[in-house]
This record gives C-alpha cells, sequence and structure tokens, in this order.
C-alpha cells in the first residue's frame, strides 16, 4: 500500500501548481490531505478535472470558510469514515478525519489530521495542547485494536533538533516547546506509534517538509520537518521505503509543504 500524505496549502492554487498531476503520476492506494480549505463540492470539482475524478473522496471540511480542511483519497469506499476526535470543541474544526481502507493485509485506519499552529502563551497555544490531547486518547483507544492504524498529516510540531533547521533560534517558539514534543514521545512510548519517515530514513538533519515562501528559506533548505506518518507498531513493522517529494526548485513548488510517501509491504509481515 503506497500511502501519500501532503498539506496543499489550498486545494485549489495547488491544483493550478500541477500538484494533483503529482500526485497522480505516484501510483497511491490512499492520499490523505490537509489544510483543503474547501468545501466538499470544490474539491470534487478538482478531482473531477484531474486523474484522480474516479477516486473516493472523504471530506472533513472546516467551520470556517477558507481555513483547515481535510481529506483522504480511496481507490474504493472505505468501510468506515469518521469526523469524531472527541471533545466537541474540535466538532466541524475540518482538522479530523479517519477512514478504515481494505488492503492486502487487512483493515488499515488512515487519519488525517492537521495540528494548527500555536503562539507560546497564548489561548491559541491552550487550543493547541488540547487538540494534542485529544490526538492521543484517540490514538490510545486505536493502538488498543493491535490493529493497523497510521496517523498522517501536519503536526506543526518538530520532534527535536534533527527536524529543523533553525533549532536553536526557535527555542522557546510554538512549533519547538518540549511539551509539544513530549506528545510525540508519549505516543510512541505508552501506545506504540512509530514515526516511519524517520525511522526508515535514519538520523537526520531533515528530510524537512516545510520551507517558507518568503525569502531563501526553500533554495537554503532551512526547513521544518512537521508532516508524519506515525504508524501503529503492527503497521510501522511493514513500512519499507519513505520519501519526501521534494520539488527540484522553489518554481516547481505547488505548496509550502512537501509531500510525504511511505510504502508498506504487507508480505514483509508474513515472511
Amino acid at each position: 500500500m503506497r500511502l501519500i500524505s501532503a498539506n496543499v496549502n489550498g486545494i485549489s492554487a495547488a491544483a493550478r501548481r500541477g500538484g494533483f498531476e503529482w500526485l497522480h503520476a505516484q501510483g497511491a492506494d490512499v492520499i490523505a490531505l490537509q489544510e483543503v480549505r474547501a468545501s466538499d463540492e470544490q474539491v470534487r470539482e478538482v478531482l473531477d478535472r484531474s486523474g484522480l475524478r474516479d477516486w473516493h473522496l472523504s471530506c472533513a471540511p472546516g467551520r470556517v470558510k477558507g481555513h483547515a480542511g481535510v481529506a483522504v483519497l480511496t481507490r474504493g469506499e472505505p468501510s468506515r469514515v469518521s469526523r469524531d476526535l472527541g471533545p466537541s470543541e474540535f466538532a466541524d474544526s475540518g482538522r479530523w478525519l479517519e477512514v478504515d481502507v481494505s488492503g492486502p493485509g487487512g483493515q488499515v485506519t488512515v487519519v488525517s489530521t492537521y495540528v494548527h499552529t500555536g503562539e507560546a502563551g497564548t489561548p491559541r497555544q491552550g487550543e493547541k495542547m488540547r487538540f494534542l490531547d485529544a490526538v492521543g486518547s484517540r490514538l490510545a483507544a486505536l493502538a488498543e485494536r493491535d490493529a493497523y492504524a497510521v496517523l498522517t498529516g501536519d503536526l506543526n510540531v518538530c520532534h527535536g533538533v534533527d527536524d529543523l533547521k533553525n533549532w536553536k533560534g526557535n527555542l522557546g517558539k510554538s512549533g519547538f516547546l518540549p511539551e509539544e514534543q513530549a506528545h510525540l514521545d508519549l505516543w510512541a512510548r505508552a501506545h506504540g506509534y512509530v514515526d516511519v519517515h524517520r525511522a526508515l530514513h535514519g538520523p537526520g538533519p531533515g528530510p524537512y517538509t516545510w520551507w517558507s515562501w518568503r525569502g531563501k528559506a526553500f533554495d537554503n533548505d532551512a526547513g521544518w520537518r512537521i508532516d508524519y506518518q506515525l504508524g501503529s507498531r503492527a503497521l510501522a513493522a511493514v513500512a519499507t521505503r519513505a520519501q519526501v517529494g521534494r520539488a527540484a526548485a522553489y518554481a516547481e513548488r505547488w505548496s509550502d509543504h512537501a509531500p510525504l510517501t511511505v510504502d508498506y509491504d504487507f508480505a514483509v509481515g508474513c515472511g
């Protein structure tokens, strides 16, 4: 199963820049999108103009027009779709979507999530931390099933110094706070989730998945690794390849994020 996760930073803009031609060419089985910033109908219109027109679309649009929104594209119809993270605070926030898809190794729960950026010492940071708490509770529930599950998306957290080029300049800032990083530590330690990209790639620095549009950040590779696929213990065990789809040049970018592709070979688990 080839799973691509991509923060498109606005689906219409990404489509204009050629993002969906790129996605169509990758041979994916499942595509998880974040920051779609569009209604179900608008997303469907984009897909209808691309090679993905026949794919099944599951969406969780944001309650505020033009903000957030996550989606999962699958070749067939999922057996289950849920937008319920738990706390009513995040209902209809467009930041959580999970679908169950059938694969060669059995059912796989794929989650697409978008964690908003925070600001240290403000109510916005408090909201971010409550969202991360809710994510942890849901991951714990999924882990109890000891099944194939994967959390994909933009977590807006760099887990360590290998994940941020200018880590010294970002000490004390949202996205690189110890209390944010502690959530990823807990999900791994208590619930068995594996950062599949880092596990397959090995130590950094990088590869990064986000660069500012401004200045020379992309050209100088002054990036952040904030996009993840966190696999349950069972799913991570069959991950064989992870790759960041960094554009060859600034002019070829179709989002400020790069997509993350992971291949899962269920035959490995049977060997």
